[in-house]
């Protein structure tokens, strides 16, 4: 279905704001590194480093109560099923803080398992279980506020997400520089603005949302939010993102493992060069995002006719997008990765593998979309499916190519990537033939 200039413009209104909101995340860790980066001894830094990295591994385990929220709510949008939009974000907020206080009352176990397989230093382990702990008292918070940014996105207000990502980290950096640099704190200092920044989050969200509920038509049915019954569609779409999520992270890890292991000039050239695909994601991830909301909506209103137009609409700027991330990767590549490093044997041996990210954009890109497409359909199965059985295939690649070093531990991830994109393709091929119309 051609990609109408009125489907395009929906597309990019829903995703910029997601990709500018996306571009502020680093500016965080650059601010959280600098301020704890001058501080007399490099431990601080190194707790930060630890800690950040368990927690964005742990949280974004459960990232799918923001994924099912979107799905679920822009299919409700789509049946004009106000009752149920207002129902689903009460369910999702009541998981969050189960699953949050669940963290916080096994904080101890977590967190020793976390810096176990992180491997700290005895002299930053103990700075790093301190951050760590006050961090999770933030659980609840940056849960429900993943929740809160799915009920929006599926209501087709990505805005939202820019606004409370920019207040987190504005009141994170106010409170960074005034723990650390004004108070004398170190690493706990960093630890504590980010929970006041979380709080903040979820009370600027909450105020938000009770605009929202203000003025969405129907009752709000509170028997809903006891009946175990009434969960049962949120708990099968979480369920499935959550396996899918740990399948996703196992391939990560493993690849950072398999680096590690081949020497400290190769673990440090393989991140430089994932950054590159954290700067494709910024993009792709506006447009899958905006491809949940305006697919599930159609898909809610069982209007095939603008599912296949957004289909291909977002299909179409996606690639654009890759295309012109392989064309800068290959024209300067180098330039970024001396950006990226002043390291002149990381910088060579980044160089050596460049081509891989040349490539990766191209092959990567289905993924991303093709995620949108189904978490709009909540046809999440699929996408569990997509990473065990791409795993199945990068294990023995990785396996068959180790004489090839570093060389083949690319191709076995590129291979991870490409399994992922043909089978989610092979599926939503079957499925427009089958469950979903197809308007041939």
């Amino acid at each position: 279905m051609p990609a109408t200039p009125p489907t395009r413009r929906r597309i990019w209104a829903l995703a910029w704001p997601i990709i500018l909101s996306n571009v502020t995340v680093p500016l965080l860790g650059l601010v959280d590194t600098a301020v704890v980066g001058h501080l007399p001894d490099a431990s601080y830094l190194a707790a930060v480093t630890l800690g950040a990295t368990l927690f964005s591994f742990l949280y974004w385990g459960f990232g799918f109560l923001r994924m099912g929220t979107t799905g679920l709510t822009a299919q409700a949008i789509g049946r004009e099923d106000s009752t149920t939009v207002k129902n689903l974000l009460g369910q999702a907020l009541i998981m969050a803080a189960v699953i949050g206080l669940g963290l916080a009352l096994f904080a101890s176990p977590l967190i020793t398992l976390g810096l176990w397989l992180l491997d700290a230093s005895p002299t930053a382990t103990p700075l790093a279980r301190a951050y760590a702990e006050i961090r999770l008292l933030s659980a609840p918070a940056v849960l429900a506020n993943y929740a809160i940014l799915g009920w929006f996105l599926g209501q087709q207000n990505s805005r939202v997400t820019l606004w409370i990502l920019l207040l987190t980290n504005v009141v994170n950096i106010v409170f960074d520089l005034w723990f650390v640099v004004g108070l004398g704190m170190n690493s706990n200092g960093v630890a504590w603005a980010s929970v006041l920044a979380d709080y903040s989050a979820i009370a600027f969200g909450g105020y938000l949302v009770l605009r929202q509920l203000g003025r969405l038509p129907g009752p709000f049915l509170r028997r809903r939010l006891l009946a175990l019954g009434a969960y049962r569609a949120l708990f099968s779409v979480n369920a499935n993102l959550f396996i899918r999520t740990l399948g996703l992270l196992f391939a990560m890890a493993f690849f950072t493992a398999q680096g590690a292991r081949q020497g400290d000039t190769v673990l440090a050239a393989n991140a430089v060069l994932l950054q590159f695909i954290m700067l494709i994601s910024y993009a792709l991830d506006g447009f899958a995002h905006a491809a949940e909301s305006l697919i599930g909506r159609a898909f809610g209103r069982r209007d095939w006719t603008d599912f296949a137009a957004t289909v291909g609409a977002t299909a179409r700027l996606s690639l654009y997008t890759a295309t012109g991330a392989a064309l800068c990767f290959a024209l300067g590549g180098n330039a970024l990765i001396a950006l990226l490093t002043g390291l002149p044997e990381v910088r060579a041996t980044a160089a050596d593998y460049l081509p891989w990210m040349v490539a990766m954009p191209l092959i990567a890109v289905w993924s991303y979309f093709f995620d949108g497409v189904f978490i709009g359909t909540t046809a999440v199965r699929e996408m569990r499916n997509s990473i065990f059985i791409a795993l199945a295939v990068y294990l023995p690649v990785w396996w068959l190519t180790r004489p090839l070093g570093n060389h083949g531990l690319w191709l076995a991830f590129m291979a991870f990537m490409l399994v992922r994109s043909a089978t989610l393709a092979a599926y939503y091929r079957r499925y427009r033939q089958t469950r979903w119309h197809d308007r041939r």
